[in-house]
């Protein structure tokens, strides 16, 4: 069975970045399990994969724009230490989740000056080429189920709890 629509797919993979650093991988792991073009995935590795069956290997470079997408400056902002009542000690690389006009975001802490706080909304992957080495564990039709919650169950899918 090939990749389409809908199909459910596991996958094991590597992904680094420029400098060859490994970011994340399934390596003694179970497979990654998702379900094709329901945006499970970042655009770029999803239409690699479309069309594979099992057993594929591939190795696919995507740009930010097709991962997660650019870095953009209006993300990063200075907000007064005030905002961060009831947390004694902010430290950079620290996340909040914080309420913005689009919605709730996670934001990174970057830098702490006395009464400034600068945040960074940005995902830490933005800007950032990136390097998948994929294998094609296994690919199934989904269930009706699974077609209505939009992803998989099951061993290494989403739980319902």
């Amino acid at each position: 069975m090939q990749i389409t629509k809908h199909a459910v797919v596991s996958i094991e993979y590597t992904l680094t970045g420029p400098d060859g650093n490994v970011i994340d991988t399934s390596e003694g792991h179970e497979p990654l399990v998702y379900m094709q073009g329901v945006g499970n995935l970042i655009p770029g590795l999803e239409r690699e994969l479309e069309g594979k069956q099992s057993g594929d290997e591939l190795s696919v470079s995507i740009a930010p724009a097709d991962g997660y997408g650019e870095r953009r400056d209006a993300l990063v902002q200075e907000v007064s230490r005030e905002a961060f009542r009831g947390v004694e000690k902010i430290e950079a690389g620290m996340q909040f989740q914080a309420n913005t006009p689009q919605g709730p975001r996670v934001v990174r802490v970057t830098q702490v000056e006395d009464d400034r706080v600068i945040v960074d909304a940005n995902h830490p992957l933005a800007g950032i080429p990136l390097k998948f080495e994929v294998k094609v564990v296994q690919v199934r039709a989904a269930t009706p189920e699974e077609l209505q919650h939009g992803h998989a169950h099951g061993p290494g899918g989403h739980h319902h709890h």
